[in-house]
């Protein structure tokens, strides 16, 4: 699975070519114009690395990394872009907790590199499933909807977890019987999956009744439905 970066700029021409850069390089890009809107964006996506711009509309790029710092997001790796090139600047940057410090203008190839030596160190600690603000991390045994963490069983967080492994196919209860019950003869019923896959959805879904992530296909399974 691509990893996913969030670009944070304000200037279109600059966050444009960041995107074009990093999309070549194999990955997935989000984007943002300011400091409000990337809220919602970092909670939808949840990247592992963020390239933000410092010199934001609405709100700063250092009091967006604080928000972000306060939601306990300690695996989100940062290269901070400023038109400020004094040291004290920079210093004040990586005090902050980011992981670069890049001054404009810069070569984009040298943006990628720093990319890709920066994930080189912290990727490990960023490992997760993400769609549309559902977010899986295995091997935290965490799962966040929009940043809050949802309390998962051990079976709904194996049936989950498998759903978000498979997105868009249309999975058996035998297949989920035997994945989340390896070591069990077939004596499970299937109703004790539906049971399982009633309360995940109580869960994670806006509204359980009318369920847009995991879905019934009549006769056949069940289907974990990830737009992109």
């Amino acid at each position: 699975m691509k990893q996913t970066i969030m670009v944070v700029e304000d200037d279109k021409m600059i966050r444009e070519l960041i995107a074009i850069y990093l999309k070549k390089s194999g990955y997935e890009v989000v984007e943002s114009s300011d400091g409000e809107d990337a809220k919602a964006v970092f909670l939808e996506h949840q990247p592992c690395l963020l390239i933000l711009d410092l010199m934001l509309p609405k709100i700063s790029g250092e009091e967006f990394y604080e928000w972000i710092l306060e939601q306990d997001q300690n695996d989100v790796s940062v290269i901070m872009l400023s038109a400020k090139a004094r040291i004290d600047d920079k210093i004040s940057g990586l005090n902050l907790g980011a992981d670069a410090y890049m001054t404009k203008p810069f070569d984009p190839n040298e943006l990628i590199a720093q990319v890709e030596a920066v994930l080189r160190r912290t990727s490990h600690f960023c490992q997760k499933i993400v769609a549309e603000g559902l977010c899986i991390m295995p091997k935290k045994g965490q799962v966040l909807l929009y940043g809050k963490d949802i309390k998962l069983t051990k079976f709904e967080f194996s049936l989950l977890h498998y759903f978000m492994q498979n997105p868009n196919l249309v999975l058996s209860r035998e297949q989920l019987i035997t994945m989340i019950y390896p070591n069990e003869e077939h004596t499970v019923m299937d109703r004790t999956i539906d049971a399982h896959i009633k309360k995940l959805r109580e869960k994670i879904e806006d509204f359980p009744a009318n369920p847009k992530r995991v879905q019934t296909i009549r006769g056949m399974g069940y289907k974990f439905v990830a737009n992109k």
